[in-house]
């Protein structure tokens, strides 16, 4: 018996780029896909679908990527789901931000399809203990470079 697929929810507001990276997850990942054109729908589908795995852009009008991923890990629905940032921001004071906002990964635009489902199979072994010992790691390196 072949276990179910992992459904990955993308929310992001560039169209174009949501139906490449759905035809390339369920292609080369066979993943099953949602997505969300905009933080408040992403919100309520993550918490109404229970994908396996969230993958978020940052940019986007109204809720943004970091106030999306605070909320999913705000919310006990989905405090647990690995979430991914995909994000044209490559700077590292975004990339620490995504990542103290409670991302598992922080990627940035343009990515190869391969590497983001390989990416995506790796955030779901995340553990909680993984995640907290990650945000430790974070803070301590972040203070001590303030220091």
């Amino acid at each position: 018996m072949d276990a179910a697929p992992i459904s990955v929810l993308l929310i992001d507001d560039n169209a174009e780029l949501l139906e490449l990276l759905s035809r390339a997850l369920t292609h080369l990942g066979k993943f099953t896909v949602l997505r969300a054109a905009n933080g408040e729908s992403g919100l309520e589908q993550a918490t109404l679908a229970h994908p396996d795995c969230i993958v978020v852009d940052i940019m986007m009008p109204g809720l943004d990527g970091y106030w999306l991923v605070r909320a999913l890990r705000g919310d006990p629905q989905t405090s647990e789901t690995p979430i991914i940032m995909l994000t044209a921001l490559a700077q590292d004071r975004n990339r620490l931000a995504g990542l103290l906002s409670g991302a598992d990964h922080y990627v940035v635009k343009p990515v190869k399809p391969q590497d983001l489902v390989a990416t995506i199979q790796q955030s779901i072994k995340y553990s909680r203990e993984d995640r907290t010992n990650r945000l430790r790691e974070l803070v301590e390196g972040d203070e001590a470079g303030a220091s």
